[in-house]
């Protein structure tokens, strides 16, 4: 029996949301199917591009749409909450873009009402889902690096300094910490989980969201995880994970999809991956979504609720470290 095609609603008519519905077109069982934008003139220039049959100019009559299976919610972050929260409300699971939201409060409404509502939710962090997470994640597993002893990670990104751009913008939440940091941190998670301590430091970028934060983050085995982020320049974006026994360099850029090599402590290459997928790579955590909801799971195994709650709580940490605060959308 053929597996019924799962019906994507897009909220949010941005580039992440194009990216999105771009790689799910490389998918035989899903497809985006509605678009819900702020302007029908806008709903309708992006359902042309995918030939999307619903096409909205709200995001609520998107929500409320009854072809829609599942909602990716693709806005900035601080309205992150407000529109996982509306679709939730309308009854329909919740593939929400990273960062989750603007702070560990946030995340907590969002989690814990989506399982008062006993409804599907998942943090859209594509790089978890990616084949040479997978990989890397295997090889953790089996021992040969031994001891974790240290990760890090860099992501940083060169822009104009443009004080309109979101990366710039206090009002969307803008500087390197949630738009850009939250890969490395999310990658620590993945290696070592929860710190027991948080030390950051940071410099203000032009506009007064943080241009530059550097992060150190403790864990009770003794590992340190030592990560940057900057939206002032372009940096290598690569990723080390070092063990008593060997380590793991992964390439630029270690988010996406890439290479990556296991040196051990004589460093001799025992192991590694060569880059062979096609695509953006967005299309493995609409993979693992659909996985997770045509088997009845609220949430997914790689990337629990509680890790997200996790994250965002050493991100929250970070922000009030460094004094960065969004009055706009201070709880």
């Amino acid at each position: 029996m053929a597996t019924e095609t799962f019906r994507w609603g897009i909220l949010g008519a941005g580039g992440i949301a194009e990216q999105f519905a771009r790689d799910l077109m490389r998918l035989p069982d899903q497809r985006p199917h509605a678009i819900g934008s702020r302007s029908q003139e806008k709903a309708d220039k992006f359902a042309d591009l995918f030939a999307m049959p619903n096409r909205h100019d709200s995001y609520a009559k998107l929500v409320a749409d009854p072809e829609v299976d599942g909602i990716y919610v693709a806005t900035h972050h601080p309205m992150h909450m407000r529109d996982t929260l509306m679709a939730l409300n309308a009854g329909k699971p919740v593939l929400c873009e990273k960062p989750f939201a603007m702070s560990f409060q946030e995340t907590k409404t969002m989690v814990e009402t989506a399982r008062a509502k006993n409804l599907l939710l998942m943090e859209a962090m594509w790089a978890r889902f990616l084949p040479h997470m997978i990989q890397v994640r295997e090889i953790i597993k089996s021992g040969v690096l031994g001891e974790i002893i240290q990760v890090r990670a860099d992501h940083g990104q060169w822009f104009v300094k443009d004080p309109e751009f979101r990366l710039f913008k206090p009002e969307l939440g803008g500087g390197s910490l949630f738009d850009l940091g939250i890969y490395p941190i999310s990658f620590a998670s993945m290696v070592l989980g929860t710190p027991s301590r948080v030390t950051a430091r940071s410099t203000k970028g032009f506009t007064g969201v943080d241009g530059q934060t550097s992060v150190i983050l403790e864990y009770p085995t003794g590992a340190h995880a030592l990560l940057n982020m900057t939206n002032s320049a372009a940096t290598p974006n690569r990723a080390l994970i070092v063990g008593s026994d060997a380590r793991i360099e992964i390439d630029r850029t270690f988010y996406a999809p890439t290479t990556f090599r296991v040196i051990d402590h004589k460093d001799q290459i025992i192991g590694g991956s060569d880059k062979k997928y096609v695509g953006h790579g967005l299309r493995e955590e609409a993979i693992e979504f659909v996985r997770c909801y045509r088997a009845g799971l609220k949430e997914s195994p790689i990337l629990p609720l509680d890790e997200t709650l996790s994250i965002m709580g050493t991100i929250t940490e970070i922000a009030d470290q460094i004094g960065l605060v969004f009055k706009e959308f201070a709880k």
